[in-house]
Protein backbone atom coordinates (compact mmCIF):
# COMPACT_ATOMS: atom_id res chain seq x y z
CA UNK A 1 0.00 0.00 0.00
CA UNK A 2 1.19 3.50 -0.81
CA UNK A 3 1.03 6.41 1.62
CA UNK A 4 -1.98 7.67 -0.32
CA UNK A 5 -3.91 4.43 0.24
CA UNK A 6 -3.09 4.45 3.96
CA UNK A 7 -4.30 8.05 4.28
CA UNK A 8 -7.57 7.22 2.53
CA UNK A 9 -8.15 4.27 4.90
CA UNK A 10 -7.43 6.52 7.88
CA UNK A 11 -9.67 9.34 6.66
CA UNK A 12 -12.60 7.05 5.82
CA UNK A 13 -12.44 5.21 9.17
CA UNK A 14 -12.10 8.51 11.04
CA UNK A 15 -15.18 9.81 9.25
CA UNK A 16 -17.11 6.64 10.15
CA UNK A 17 -16.01 7.06 13.77
CA UNK A 18 -17.23 10.65 13.97
CA UNK A 19 -20.51 9.85 12.23
CA UNK A 20 -20.98 7.14 14.84
CA UNK A 21 -20.65 9.68 17.64
CA UNK A 22 -23.21 11.97 15.99
CA UNK A 23 -25.78 9.21 15.45
CA UNK A 24 -25.25 6.62 18.18
CA UNK A 25 -23.02 8.29 20.77
CA UNK A 26 -20.10 6.45 22.34
CA UNK A 27 -19.28 2.76 21.86
CA UNK A 28 -21.03 1.85 18.63
CA UNK A 29 -19.77 -0.39 15.84
CA UNK A 30 -18.87 2.82 13.99
CA UNK A 31 -16.55 3.83 16.83
CA UNK A 32 -14.83 0.46 16.79
CA UNK A 33 -14.08 0.91 13.08
CA UNK A 34 -12.81 4.40 13.86
CA UNK A 35 -10.00 3.02 16.03
CA UNK A 36 -8.21 2.12 12.79
CA UNK A 37 -7.58 5.76 11.92
CA UNK A 38 -5.21 7.23 14.49
CA UNK A 39 -2.40 4.63 14.40
CA UNK A 40 -2.19 5.17 10.64
CA UNK A 41 -1.99 8.94 11.12
CA UNK A 42 0.71 8.35 13.75
CA UNK A 43 2.68 6.19 11.34
CA UNK A 44 2.33 8.84 8.64
CA UNK A 45 3.88 11.44 10.96
CA UNK A 46 6.97 9.29 11.43
CA UNK A 47 7.17 8.82 7.66
CA UNK A 48 6.60 12.52 7.11
CA UNK A 49 9.56 13.34 9.33
CA UNK A 50 11.79 11.01 7.33
CA UNK A 51 10.74 12.28 3.92
CA UNK A 52 9.82 15.93 4.46
CA UNK A 53 11.90 18.33 2.37
CA UNK A 54 11.20 21.20 4.75
CA UNK A 55 10.64 20.31 8.40
CA UNK A 56 9.96 23.92 9.40
CA UNK A 57 7.02 24.06 6.99
CA UNK A 58 5.85 20.66 8.24
CA UNK A 59 5.84 21.87 11.85
CA UNK A 60 4.15 25.12 10.86
CA UNK A 61 1.48 23.37 8.78
CA UNK A 62 0.50 21.09 11.67
CA UNK A 63 0.42 24.03 14.09
CA UNK A 64 -1.71 26.24 11.81
CA UNK A 65 -4.27 23.52 11.19
CA UNK A 66 -4.29 22.61 14.88
CA UNK A 67 -5.40 26.20 15.56
CA UNK A 68 -7.86 26.25 12.65
CA UNK A 69 -9.40 22.92 13.66
CA UNK A 70 -9.86 23.64 17.35
CA UNK A 71 -13.22 25.43 17.15
CA UNK A 72 -14.74 22.80 14.79
CA UNK A 73 -13.37 20.12 17.12
CA UNK A 74 -14.84 21.79 20.21
CA UNK A 75 -18.24 22.02 18.51
CA UNK A 76 -18.03 18.37 17.53
CA UNK A 77 -16.92 17.42 21.06
CA UNK A 78 -20.18 18.84 22.44
CA UNK A 79 -21.84 15.79 20.91
CA UNK A 80 -19.85 13.57 23.26
CA UNK A 81 -19.27 15.73 26.35
CA UNK A 82 -18.45 19.23 27.50
CA UNK A 83 -14.90 18.29 28.47
CA UNK A 84 -12.19 20.44 26.91
CA UNK A 85 -9.88 18.54 24.56
CA UNK A 86 -7.26 19.65 22.06
CA UNK A 87 -7.72 18.24 18.58
CA UNK A 88 -5.64 15.54 16.94
CA UNK A 89 -3.34 17.98 15.14
CA UNK A 90 -1.89 19.06 18.48
CA UNK A 91 -1.13 15.41 19.26
CA UNK A 92 0.47 14.89 15.87
CA UNK A 93 2.52 18.07 16.32
CA UNK A 94 3.80 16.98 19.73
CA UNK A 95 4.63 13.57 18.28
CA UNK A 96 6.60 15.20 15.48
CA UNK A 97 8.45 17.41 17.97
CA UNK A 98 9.29 14.34 20.05
CA UNK A 99 10.87 12.67 17.01
CA UNK A 100 12.83 15.81 16.18
CA UNK A 101 14.18 16.25 19.72
CA UNK A 102 15.18 12.61 19.96
CA UNK A 103 16.81 12.67 16.53
CA UNK A 104 18.80 15.83 17.26
CA UNK A 105 19.77 14.91 20.80
CA UNK A 106 23.43 14.11 21.43
CA UNK A 107 22.45 11.79 24.25
CA UNK A 108 19.55 9.43 23.54
CA UNK A 109 18.60 9.29 27.23
CA UNK A 110 17.90 13.02 27.05
CA UNK A 111 15.95 12.37 23.86
CA UNK A 112 13.82 9.72 25.59
CA UNK A 113 13.18 12.05 28.52
CA UNK A 114 12.03 14.71 26.03
CA UNK A 115 9.59 12.24 24.50
CA UNK A 116 8.20 11.32 27.92
CA UNK A 117 7.78 14.98 28.87
CA UNK A 118 5.98 15.73 25.60
CA UNK A 119 3.73 12.72 26.19
CA UNK A 120 2.90 14.03 29.65
CA UNK A 121 2.26 17.46 28.15
CA UNK A 122 -0.17 15.86 25.70
CA UNK A 123 -1.94 14.18 28.61
CA UNK A 124 -2.16 17.17 30.92
CA UNK A 125 -3.18 19.55 28.12
CA UNK A 126 -5.93 17.08 27.14
CA UNK A 127 -4.74 16.39 23.62
CA UNK A 128 -6.74 13.79 21.75
CA UNK A 129 -5.10 10.38 22.45
CA UNK A 130 -2.76 12.02 24.99
CA UNK A 131 0.42 10.23 26.04
CA UNK A 132 -0.47 7.19 23.96
CA UNK A 133 -0.66 9.30 20.81
CA UNK A 134 2.81 10.79 21.24
CA UNK A 135 4.23 7.41 22.28
CA UNK A 136 3.19 5.47 19.19
CA UNK A 137 4.27 8.26 16.84
CA UNK A 138 7.72 8.10 18.42
CA UNK A 139 7.83 4.29 18.46
CA UNK A 140 6.98 4.08 14.76
CA UNK A 141 9.97 6.33 14.15
CA UNK A 142 12.28 4.59 16.62
CA UNK A 143 11.74 1.18 14.97
CA UNK A 144 11.34 2.55 11.44
CA UNK A 145 13.74 -0.01 9.95
CA UNK A 146 12.31 -3.05 11.69
CA UNK A 147 8.68 -3.98 11.03
CA UNK A 148 8.62 -6.73 13.67
CA UNK A 149 9.97 -4.51 16.47
CA UNK A 150 7.69 -1.66 15.36
CA UNK A 151 4.65 -3.95 15.40
CA UNK A 152 5.52 -5.44 18.80
CA UNK A 153 6.10 -1.99 20.33
CA UNK A 154 2.79 -0.76 18.94
CA UNK A 155 0.87 -3.82 20.15
CA UNK A 156 2.36 -3.68 23.67
CA UNK A 157 1.71 0.08 23.99
CA UNK A 158 -1.88 -0.35 22.81
CA UNK A 159 -2.52 -3.22 25.23
CA UNK A 160 -1.19 -1.08 28.08
CA UNK A 161 -3.53 1.73 27.05
CA UNK A 162 -6.64 -0.45 27.29
CA UNK A 163 -5.58 -2.90 30.00
CA UNK A 164 -6.81 -0.91 33.02
CA UNK A 165 -10.36 -0.23 31.71
CA UNK A 166 -10.64 -3.84 30.50
CA UNK A 167 -9.74 -5.11 33.99
CA UNK A 168 -11.89 -2.46 35.67
CA UNK A 169 -15.08 -3.16 33.70
CA UNK A 170 -14.63 -6.87 33.10
CA UNK A 171 -12.86 -8.71 30.31
CA UNK A 172 -15.78 -8.75 27.88
CA UNK A 173 -16.67 -5.10 27.45
CA UNK A 174 -16.46 -2.25 24.96
CA UNK A 175 -12.80 -1.61 25.76
CA UNK A 176 -11.83 -5.09 24.62
CA UNK A 177 -13.42 -4.39 21.23
CA UNK A 178 -11.67 -1.02 21.11
CA UNK A 179 -8.36 -2.75 21.82
CA UNK A 180 -8.85 -5.32 19.07
CA UNK A 181 -9.85 -2.70 16.51
CA UNK A 182 -6.99 -0.38 17.50
CA UNK A 183 -4.56 -3.23 16.70
CA UNK A 184 -6.01 -3.81 13.21
CA UNK A 185 -4.18 -0.92 11.47
CA UNK A 186 -0.81 -2.60 12.03
CA UNK A 187 -1.91 -4.97 9.25
CA UNK A 188 -2.31 -2.07 6.81
CA UNK A 189 0.91 -0.45 8.00
CA UNK A 190 2.81 -3.71 7.45
CA UNK A 191 1.64 -3.63 3.81
CA UNK A 192 3.12 -0.16 3.25
CA UNK A 193 5.39 -0.21 0.21
CA UNK A 194 7.32 2.97 0.99
CA UNK A 195 5.84 4.84 -1.96
CA UNK A 196 4.01 8.16 -1.77
CA UNK A 197 1.29 7.47 -4.33
CA UNK A 198 -0.95 10.39 -5.25
CA UNK A 199 -0.04 13.78 -3.80
CA UNK A 200 -2.55 14.52 -1.00
CA UNK A 201 -0.58 16.96 1.16
CA UNK A 202 -3.63 19.02 2.14
CA UNK A 203 -6.32 16.31 1.96
CA UNK A 204 -6.32 15.53 5.69
CA UNK A 205 -5.60 19.10 6.72
CA UNK A 206 -8.69 20.42 4.95
CA UNK A 207 -10.93 17.41 5.44
CA UNK A 208 -10.53 17.33 9.21
CA UNK A 209 -12.06 20.71 10.22
CA UNK A 210 -14.58 20.70 7.35
CA UNK A 211 -16.03 17.27 8.14
CA UNK A 212 -16.25 18.13 11.86
CA UNK A 213 -18.34 21.20 11.06
CA UNK A 214 -20.56 19.21 8.69
CA UNK A 215 -21.13 16.46 11.26
CA UNK A 216 -21.92 19.02 13.96
CA UNK A 217 -24.43 20.64 11.59
CA UNK A 218 -25.98 17.23 10.93
CA UNK A 219 -26.18 16.61 14.67
CA UNK A 220 -28.02 19.90 15.20
CA UNK A 221 -30.54 19.03 12.49
CA UNK A 222 -31.00 15.56 13.99
CA UNK A 223 -31.56 17.06 17.44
Amino acid sequence: MSSFVLKIIAIVTMFIDHIGYAIFGKFSFFNYIGRIAFPIFAFQISEGYLHSKNLKKYFLRLFIFAIISQIPFMLFSKIISNDFTLNIFFTLLLGLISIYLYDKSNHKIIGIISVILLGLLANFSHCDYGFYGVAIIFLFYLFKNNLIKSSIAFIITTIIKYLIPIIKYGFYNEYLYLLICTLIPIIFISLYNGKKGKDTKYLLYLFYPIHLLLIYGFYLLKA
